[in-house]
């Protein structure tokens, strides 16, 4: 499509207001998804280990590689990679909805090493404590670890959310809309700068917002 007899304003309704929300929903969705995920991955890390709640460590062993092995893709190659997983779960390898898998995939490992790491801060005596006093272990977990490493969680959870944003922009490289295709096809396919430089300071106003609020959450919790 042509853009030569528009203004930006134009531009900005029929094309970056759309892929914006767009943007917004696989973000906010597939970090939701992905920080459910992480959340199980972490805590069974953490409590799989050898001297820990639950010792497991071959169990403990096989997740920390499953972890490794998905962190170590970049998003791009894993994107394309999970193709028939994608087309089985969403019926199809193009669109948003297409894009909630290989970003919840891409992200839950991430997530949980952001969990994991998180619950190991916790200082040993309150759950040598919690344990003497005969806490269960869902008690321990959710009251006692997770309670106390909920600011270094809610950080971590930031940096995730934004690496998602970015590989939003990235998964629009292969039809999943949003913010990135639209760069992709008018701003470097077209060189129609106002467009990549607009959607460049959408997404660096993004970024500002959530990183505000998670400094205000974490000055909250602190």
């Amino acid at each position: 499509m042509t853009l030569t007899n528009y203004t930006m304003m134009d531009i900005f309704n029929m094309l970056i207001a759309p892929a914006f929300i767009d943007t917004v929903k696989m973000t906010v969705i597939s970090g939701v998804l992905s920080v459910i995920f992480g959340f199980i991955v972490g805590v069974l890390l953490v409590i799989t280990e050898k001297g820990n709640l639950c010792p497991m460590p071959i169990f403990n062993r096989v997740l920390d590689i499953i972890v490794n092995i998905l962190r170590s893709f970049p998003f791009i190659i894993l994107m394309i990679s999970i193709i028939p997983l994608t087309r089985l779960i969403a019926g199809s390898s193009i669109g948003l909805k297409a894009a909630l898998v290989p970003l919840t995939v891409a992200a839950t490992p991430f997530m949980g090493r952001i969990f994991q790491n998180s619950l190991k801060e916790v200082d040993p005596a309150l759950i040598e404590a919690a344990n003497s006093f005969g806490a269960s272990k869902f008690q321990i977990i959710f009251k006692i670890m997770l309670s106390e490493a909920v600011p270094s969680i809610i950080s971590g959870v930031c940096l995730g959310i934004i690496n998602l944003l970015n590989a939003t922009a990235m998964a629009g490289i292969v039809g999943a809309g949003g913010l990135g295709a639209i760069a992709l096809t008018y701003g470097y396919q077209n060189f129609n700068m106002k467009i990549m430089y607009s959607i460049c300071i959408i997404l660096v106003i993004l970024v500002a917002v959530i990183q505000y609020c998670s400094d205000l959450l974490y000055r909250k919790l602190k």
